[in-house]
């Protein structure tokens, strides 16, 4: 009871030098929407996946609680850094709007119907503000199948980095942003990497053809391919063209190449990937839409034809 009634005392003394609000507003407010991708999916994939949820296994005790500060923070009574919500539910919200504006369909927790279940730890998530604010984040993601409860991906993302808040101090609110910041980063890596990954094990729920891509910064864990492997029947295949992969008979073949590489490609408003890409597309006339930072955006309408490849080049300019 003393411990609890001087921690009172002196919260409220923190207050009242500050000439602040109530004990209620001294957390960092990390709640609430987040501000629209451009960049966002226009349209859904047949993708599907439920979150059951992260488990905070870090060794801080409070939930809330991401670190300490040793300068002032304006807005901030005391010295330790609490979030209104847990650690666990801020990780979960952020990675269920990048798979969102990746184009997947993110269903209820327990929606039977989901293909995919993902789940997973928060190893760290770390917030410290002294001389700089130095950030620090790690979190192992399982990602399995509805049906069968087989794991299909494990992943372990981390995110250190720092900041100088400039001369004229911290704010609550700046704190705030810059970890939702960083916490975007960790999230959109992982959903790269899982959406990817689905790509790989059901192509089909994406008009693709099967293949994975390394994502920058993801530490592949277990994937379908490093897992006991089961026999496999040879399927027919068209003949091929030296040089070339074989296309499909009911479809076409998209070959989009870039200068400089590494831009996004949209397909009818769709992202597809990064440059250079190959993706099979249904045949018809679609807009390529390609958008790097630093460059302007360029986009060219296409014709796909039934069982061809079509191949696209862009010189982006700044």
């Amino acid at each position: 009871m003393k411990r609890f009634a001087l921690y009172l005392i002196s919260g409220l003394a923190g207050i009242a030098l500050a000439g602040c609000a109530s004990l209620s507003d001294n957390v960092i407010h990390v709640s609430g929407s987040e501000k629209p991708n451009p960049n966002a999916a226009k349209v859904k994939y047949l993708a599907s996946i439920r979150i059951a949820g992260y488990t905070d296994r870090r060794s801080v005790g409070n939930p809330r609680k991401i670190g300490e500060s040793e300068v002032r923070v304006i807005g901030l009574s005391g010295t330790d850094l609490m979030l209104d919500r847990d650690v666990s539910d801020v990780v979960t919200a952020s990675l269920h709007k990048r798979l969102e504006d990746a184009g997947i369909q993110v269903l209820a927790k327990d929606d039977a119907s989901a293909l995919f279940q993902l789940s997973g730890v928060v190893k760290e998530l770390k917030y410290d503000v002294k001389s700089r604010d130095k950030v620090f984040i790690k979190l192992e993601t399982t990602l399995k199948e509805v049906a069968t409860g087989k794991v299909v991906w494990v992943g372990e993302v981390e995110e250190k980095n720092e900041r100088f808040a400039g001369v004229s101090g911290n704010s609550m609110d700046d704190i705030a942003e810059y970890l939702k910041l960083e916490v975007g980063v960790v999230t959109g890596k992982t959903a790269e990497a899982i959406t990817s990954i689905m790509m790989a094990t059901r192509p089909e729920l994406f008009n693709l053809t099967p293949g994975t891509k390394a994502i920058p910064g993801v530490k592949v864990i277990l994937t379908p391919m490093s897992a006991t492997p089961s026999p496999v029947v040879p399927e027919p295949t068209a003949p091929v063209t030296e040089g070339k992969s074989p296309v499909s008979s009911v479809s076409g073949v998209l070959v989009v190449n870039t200068e400089p590489a590494r831009a996004k490609v949209y397909l009818d408003g769709v992202y597809f990937g990064m440059s250079p890409l190959r993706a099979e597309a249904a045949p018809g006339v679609h807009k390529v839409v390609v958008k790097l930072n630093g460059y302007k955006t360029a986009s060219e309408k296409v014709s796909i034809r039934k069982g061809d490849s079509t191949e696209l080049e862009l010189i982006l300019e700044r």
